[in-house]
């Protein structure tokens, strides 16, 4: 196994550290994920730029925390599954949605329903969704701007998730109490 070092604003590479300061202010302390995107400082600025944006993006917040916990379970994170499901429910997300959502099942607000589905297509499907599956999807109340917000939020989400993959990042105490294992390929 390839080992990749959890970087801190100590030792990491000189353009990734800002990020990495810019981190601990934001949550307290420096995540593993953004010690391992440390180095590749322009991963790191990538990837914080798109949360923030996405953050800032149309989606209602509890929205947000659907597309993050959907696309991370559908692509096997475990790591970022333990970590939104800890957020989402600091954020106040019910913890039963934030159950059904780490389990794949349906949720029973239509709302959040129809963007777990959505985002769900969009990731097994790598974007190629059809019109129907669109429509569906702005007939249950949301817009053009909240399929692209997806989009953003899918994109965010695979940046941190194929990272994990990769560096098998080591999982924050912070996000302990929300621990997943990914179900094992079919």
């Amino acid at each position: 196994m390839t080992e990749f070092t959890v970087y801190d604003e100590t030792d990491a590479p000189e353009a990734a550290r800002p990020h990495l300061e810019a981190a601990r202010k934001r949550m307290g302390f420096v995540t593993t994920l953004n010690g391992v995107m440390a180095e590749s400082p322009e991963l790191l600025a990538g990837y914080n730029a798109l949360s923030e944006l996405f953050g800032r993006s149309s989606l209602p917040r509890n929205a947000k925390h659907v597309v993050w916990i959907t696309a991370s379970v559908l692509n096997g994170c475990a790591y970022c599954v333990a970590a939104h499901s800890t957020l989402a429910l600091r954020s106040r997300v019910p913890a039963e949605v934030v159950e059904a959502l780490r389990g794949g099942r349906a949720l029973d607000d239509p709302a959040l329903e129809a963007v777990r589905v959505f985002t769900g297509a969009m990731v097994e499907q790598r974007g190629w969704v059809d019109d129907a599956q669109v429509e569906a999807f702005l007939a249950a109340g949301y817009t053009r701007r909240h399929v692209l917000d997806i989009v953003l939020g899918i994109g965010m989400k695979t940046l941190s998730n194929y990272t994990n993959h990769i560096a098998h990042t080591p999982l924050d105490p912070a996000w302990k109490d929300q621990e997943w294992t990914a179900p094992a390929p079919a």
